[in-house]
């Protein structure tokens, strides 16, 4: 099976490693299991369940405490319509091969996460790309949608909101996608990692019998190290998801299942941390582009990530790795997503460390108009 090299993923791999200030990173700050235990009111009873369990698989399909707990993060559906995966990228990967075969078609945009299309043209997938503009905010309008479908079309894959640029796609927008969707009888698959943040959210698994949520822990609640996401979705597609499952992952292991429950019970208290992590790094972004001239950006209602653009003829991937060396600053390129001259942000670290590393940006793009 050929496929094509994931680009933002292999950045990720081979430059977050040597940086003074981490401008890429998507995830809110991380939290350590002594940070999550003062979200917990029994500690004592966590600790021995965690020191006295016996490291088999665990759940193989998830525990039934995580399912549920996932299942009220929903407006429709209970545990049965949630399956387990290791991280929102496999919750992706195994509704792709279990609704998607070879010569079927499947409408994305971009800029967006590599995955939604270079994955299932792997295998023999047939993709159209709509191309997103910024002066549009970077978002689409529904005839994009409607033009591009085929005879073999079978389904939609947004990410809501929208990796790299963050945009979120408004619930009147996503009804009238269902409404287009339900006409040809096409899945929408949505790739959710990045709610949680903003107001007015909707999982179009909520508004659709052939919607598709996926997401995780890493993004919104701080505990990517957990690699633990899932798949909310109707009975019949959990069960076929399932039953392909055994050849991807056997189980996330009883630590993750664990941990991940009672991330969830304590979920709205720690995405309230989040938040107010967020809202002061976007406001730090927002005074920042004030007074930067060589910088511009739509600036996300919500999510961790924004997409700069800059003024300067130098491309992303040059661009980027001259000022991690130069400065330390570490910023995904905008090349691999296919879209030159911009930067993936990670407004999500702590914030003097976003502060001090678009001040040192500054300089450095200033010291190359001289």
């Amino acid at each position: 099976m050929k496929i094509d090299f994931f680009d933002v993923e292999a950045w990720m791999t081979e430059h977050e490693v040597d940086y003074r200030y981490n401008l890429a990173e998507t995830c809110v700050a991380s939290m350590s299991i002594n940070d999550l235990l003062e979200f917990v009111d029994d500690r004592d009873k966590l600790l021995n369940d965690l020191l006295t369990t016996k490291l088999d698989y665990g759940p193989i399909t998830g525990s039934e405490r995580l399912r549920r707990g996932i299942a009220k993060l929903y407006q429709t559906g209970d545990l049965n319509n949630i399956a387990i995966s290791h991280g929102c990228i496999n919750a992706n990967e195994l509704v792709l091969i279990s609704l998607l075969e070879k010569n079927d078609h499947l409408i994305t945009i971009t800029p967006t996460y590599q995955q939604m299309y270079s994955f299932p043209e792997s295998f023999g997938v047939e993709t159209s790309l709509i191309q997103l503009k910024e002066e549009d905010n970077w978002l689409p309008k529904l005839e994009d949608f409607e033009k591009e479908i085929k005879e073999n079309t079978k389904m939609i894959c947004l990410v809501n909101p929208n990796n790299p640029t963050s945009t979120k796609f408004s619930k009147e927008f996503l009804l009238k996608l269902v409404k287009l969707a339900k006409k040809y009888n096409l899945y929408i698959l949505c790739d959710e990692v990045y709610q949680g943040l903003g107001k007015d959210e909707i999982a179009i698994s909520d508004l659709y019998d052939r919607g598709i949520s996926t997401s995780s822990l890493s993004k919104v609640t701080s505990f990517a190290g957990l690699r633990l996401g899932w798949i909310k979705a109707n009975y019949e597609i959990i069960k076929m998801i399932n039953d392909r499952r055994d050849y991807h992952i056997i189980s996330t292991g009883y630590l993750n299942d664990y941990l991940a429950a009672v991330v969830i019970e304590n979920y709205d208290r720690i995405i309230e941390r989040s938040k107010k992590i967020i809202a002061a790094n976007r406001q730090i972004l927002i005074e920042w582009l004030k007074k930067e001239p060589l910088v511009d950006c739509v600036v996300p209602e919500a999510g961790t990530i924004a997409f700069l653009k800059y003024n300067l003829p130098i491309k992303s991937k040059e661009l980027c790795l001259k000022l991690q060396k130069d400065t330390g600053v570490f910023f995904v390129p905008g090349a691999c997503f296919n879209q030159e001259y911009h930067l993936r942000f990670g407004f999500a670290n702590k914030s003097e460390d976003i502060q001090a590393g678009l001040e040192l940006f500054s300089k450095w793009l200033h010291s190359k108009i001289k």
